[in-house]
């Protein structure tokens, strides 16, 4: 038996041009019947065409991968022959370099000894399918598209820093420093007290002025205040508690 992780990786190496046929389908099912020029065969037109890779080619592959594989059907009915499902398909067992996976095929409705041939290579591609072999034709699109080409991200604008007025460069340190005083680490505190001291009430010639939370929202003279007043509670609690 051929050494399991390289048999494996054969597998799922692609296939050459001259292994890749042709292999039509009738868009229709009344479609009228014809010669096609594509591959050779009689079917109804217009049709598509699809990639495959044939049971010649994909036997070469198998030999390569691991020359003593074999494969079995899954059931056997009462005569000991592959057993078919009420559809038609068989379900087999493929196993390549000891590894078995399973695979299921039929024959397109067709009956007679060409149909049981044609239900086995299409057993076969399919189960060889769960092992990688020809992978890219089974994929509606380009498989690997996102592996070999990734998309580029759009980039992203750079941020731009916040430009602080003389206000917020003179106070803001000043702030800080006389919240650490009052409130050491208690953010909740800070902000309970920013807010109390931002807030105004009304007045004759001024609506209600709500607090803010947080200091760095503010400029001017609001910030000048804030300052002030901050730095004020912060000595009262120094002179209540002097250090010992």
């Amino acid at each position: 038996m051929t050494d399991t992780p390289i048999g494996l990786a054969k597998m799922r190496e692609a296939f050459l041009p001259n292994q890749i046929s042709k292999l039509c389908r009738s868009t229709k099912k009344d479609n009228p019947k014809g010669s096609c020029n594509v591959c050779g065969g009689y079917h109804g037109k217009p049709s598509i065409a699809l990639d495959y890779v044939g049971h010649a080619a994909l036997t070469d592959r198998l030999l390569d991968c691991d020359p003593l594989w074999t494969w079995e059907p899954l059931s056997l009915d009462p005569t000991g022959s592959p057993l078919l499902d009420r559809d038609g398909g068989m379900w087999i067992k493929l196993t390549v370099c000891g590894v078995t996976r399973f695979g299921y095929g039929d024959a397109q409705g067709k009956s007679g000894g060409d149909a049981m041939k044609e239900r086995i290579g299409d057993a076969l591609r399919n189960a060889a399918m769960r092992f990688g072999a020809a992978l890219d034709l089974w994929h509606k699109g380009d498989l690997h598209v996102e592996e070999d080409e990734p998309k580029a991200k759009p980039a992203k604008e750079p941020v731009k820093a916040k430009t602080l007025s003389e206000d917020q460069i003179k106070y803001f340190p000043r702030i800080k420093a006389a919240l650490d005083t009052l409130h050491g680490t208690d953010v909740a505190a800070k902000k309970a007290t920013i807010k109390a001291n931002t807030a105004m009430p009304a007045k004759d010639t001024y609506p209600p002025r709500e607090g803010v939370e947080d200091y760095r929202t503010l400029d001017g003279k609001r910030i000048e205040y804030l300052a002030h007043a901050l730095e004020g509670l912060a000595k009262k609690k120094e002179a209540n508690n002097p250090p010992e």
